[in-house]
């Protein structure tokens, strides 16, 4: 058994080692990212190219190996030609023909809606460069969240549309509440035809403590300034005064998410679909909730023959502690989107 002993303080000995190292360089590359001043990284990708890459992969493999050689052959050629006549093209001065370029920017939504810190980055780079012509393609998944952080996410896509810049949403699973409250924002909307829509209401819920904590003889005392500085308490005795406030800050809230989506698209029957209720993309096509049916994969590969197709991500750089607990909070975000999923509609 003394073997045994050994072994396992030899692995400890191991496991610490490699925790003290893993803890030393993350902490270096914080204070290394601290000291540049950087506070995440813009990430640009040409998404036609990898298209187009996935493509002539996909063409070579069926070939036969004689037919394989072959190709590669005349792709060397081809090659050798295009970068003779750019080096040409750069000795005679001539400037390249750019083509209108498509800006490609995802958002996949928790419920505080901390990824707009992220669009803003996002939004401000392709306006420090876009063009006329240029279009921005916004691939949005959301089941809502918090009012100020959607309402927020939604100014931003705003700035685009204000700049001249069309915007198209993309809703390949969902755009609900503050979701569909960012998708109206865009010029055009495309969903799936399974992808669920709307939702254009207002919700709020709390748990009461007061009886059990009286119960137990437990007083809870909360003094205010202001006559509804707070309606509703989680250890308090709610009063009815207190709950018809509370409704009617709820239902100003609705009113004015129903006037936004009103400004937004005009021709909607705001009164007909602002009930709170969600719709299948076909459902919602009908409506006047969006626009056409599709995907977003469909959109991005149809406008690879006339743009450039540049994908946009801005990485916020976290905080060491906010790397350790970022996958706790994105699992319960995965787990609060599964359960609002299957209450919503059912599983098919």
């Amino acid at each position: 058994m003394e073997w045994i002993s050994q072994y396992g303080l030899f692995l400890a000995k191991i496991v610490t080692f490699v925790v003290v190292v893993a803890a030393a360089v993350l902490l270096v590359v914080s204070v290394t990212q601290r000291k540049s001043g950087r506070r995440g990284e813009l990430t640009l990708v040409d998404l036609g190219e990898q298209y187009r890459n996935m493509q002539e992969d996909m063409q070579f493999a069926r070939l036969q190996p004689a037919e394989q050689k072959l190709w590669h052959k005349e792709q060397k050629k081809k090659d050798k030609a295009e970068a003779k006549k750019a080096k040409l093209a750069v000795k005679n001065g001539e400037k390249e023909i750019l083509k209108p370029c498509l800006y490609v920017l995802s958002f996949k939504g928790s419920i505080d809606a901390h990824e707009v810190e992220s669009l803003r980055e996002e939004v401000s780079a392709i306006l420090a460069v876009a063009k006329s012509g240029d279009e921005v393609l916004l691939k949005l998944e959301s089941p809502g969240g918090m009012v100020h952080g959607y309402g927020l996410a939604a100014s931003q896509l705003d700035r685009l549309r204000k700049a001249g810049i069309r915007l198209t949403a993309a809703v390949d699973k969902v755009a609900a509440s503050g979701g569909y409250m960012m998708a109206c924002v865009a010029d055009h909307i495309v969903a799936a035809p399974f992808a669920v829509i709307g939702s254009i209401g207002v919700v709020a819920q709390l748990p009461n403590f007061h009886r059990l904590l009286k119960k137990n003889d437990i007083d809870v005392e909360l003094h205010t300034a202001g006559e509804f500085k707070r309606t509703l308490t989680l250890f308090g005795e709610n009063t009815d005064q207190g709950r018809e406030k509370f409704r009617e800050e709820l239902n100003e809230t609705h009113q004015l998410f129903k006037d936004f989506v009103r400004e937004q698209r005009p021709s909607l029957d705001i009164d007909q679909v602002a009930t709170g209720e969600h719709w299948f993309g076909i459902q919602a096509k009908e409506k006047g909730l969006i626009d056409d049916i599709g995907t977003s994969d469909d959109l991005v590969i149809a406008q690879m023959k006339d743009r450039d197709v540049i994908g946009v991500t801005y990485a916020q750089r976290k905080k060491l502690i906010d790397r350790l607990t970022g996958s706790v909070a994105e699992g319960a975000d995965r787990l609060l989107l599964r359960w609002w999923q299957r209450g919503q509609k059912p599983l098919v």
